[in-house]
């Protein structure tokens, strides 16, 4: 074989080698193209501009953040979103989300920002991005009709969703062990909790993360710390695989954002069903200055109180939430 003929051969198949790959490209970019409605928009965008874009399991915000999420049960089914509290992400869902999946309800849960499997940002952290982020989620899946839910901080980034976004595409809201109204205690807020309080779980943070939050688990979250009481080991150490997988300054800000945050004027906007479910021994966000007073600024809103139970009732009680929830999702 001639040394041309060698030469040519070589540059036929690099020919076809470039030609081929420009064709697989090619291929992958038209699905991108026409999941966030053109060529152009699948770039990734500038903060707080362009489309949300998403995979089968992260959507990515218009201010760049990547929000992990699960999509459970049939896609013809009724969306529940579940959100999930401080510093947890959607597993601390998953008895409920399985449940009602297996019930026929299309269920979404997500990872908040800095937390679980989303973006660890170093600047966001707080209820209106929350809020915000919640929304595009909801934007990007097209969901209506949705049972809105959430526990603990979850319920405060649930009301800030109401008060920012209204209820067009919400047909029934809970609060589960919630925040709302307002957890500190203020000169219109006597019955909320000292700053000290919240700043004591900020110097524990600085101290020694890890041991905290096997301190909240092991004790006040579940009761646990109760006489007689008879600890998980699994609950406890799913607890706190879940809050050390969140990035430290993001949990770290949002112990601001659910013990600071006024959410009285996001609730006067609830004008869907409201199921407000709380323990009466919630030791992390007392009933008396949450539950209850969500329930009389909600108006027609349905309070189920637990009693004994403690914050993690959908752990620790979670057949009698489940079996609750289920009849408010389908009455």
């Amino acid at each position: 074989m001639s040394k041309n003929t060698q030469e040519q051969i070589s540059l036929s198949r690099r020919s076809a080698m470039f030609s081929g790959a420009g064709a697989a490209a090619a291929a992958v970019a038209i699905p991108l193209a026409a999941l966030s409605g053109g060529a152009a928009e699948a770039a990734p965008v500038a903060a707080g501009k362009g489309p949300v874009t998403r995979t089968a399991s992260t959507i990515t915000t218009r201010d760049g953040v990547e929000i992990y999420y699960k999509d459970w049960g049939p896609r013809t089914g009724q969306p529940v979103i579940l959100s999930h509290g401080w510093p947890l992400s959607s597993d601390s869902w998953e008895s409920a989300a399985f449940f009602l999946a297996n019930n026929g309800f299309r269920v979404i849960t997500h990872d908040r920002r800095g937390h679980g499997r989303s973006s660890q940002p170093w600047d966001g952290n707080d209820m209106d991005h929350y809020a915000d982020d919640l929304a595009q989620l909801i934007e990007a899946l097209d969901l209506k009709n949705i049972i809105l839910a959430g526990f603990s901080t979850g319920g405060g980034e649930v009301a800030r969703y109401v008060g920012r976004y209204g209820t067009k595409r919400i047909a029934k809201l809970g609060l589960i062990s919630a925040v709302p109204p307002l957890m500190l205690k203020t000169d219109t807020n006597p019955g909320g909790l000292p700053l000290e309080v919240f700043d004591g779980i900020r110097a524990g943070q600085l101290k020694d993360r890890g041991q905290l939050y096997l301190d909240i688990a092991s004790g006040p979250f579940y009761n646990y710390n109760r006489p007689g009481a008879k600890p998980s080991q699994g609950i406890i150490q799913a607890w706190y695989a879940q809050g050390m997988q969140a990035g430290f300054k993001n949990t770290y800000d949002s112990i601001k954002a659910f013990s600071e945050t006024d959410f009285r004027d996001d609730l006067k906007k609830f004008d869907k069903p409201t199921l407000i479910v709380h323990g009466d021994d919630d030791q992390i966000v007392p009933i008396k200055a949450a539950g209850i007073a969500s329930a009389q600024i909600v108006k027609g809103s349905k309070l189920l109180v637990y009693p004994g139970a403690p914050h993690g009732l959908t752990d620790t009680h979670k057949d009698k939430f489940n079996a609750d929830f289920l009849a408010f999702a389908k009455s």
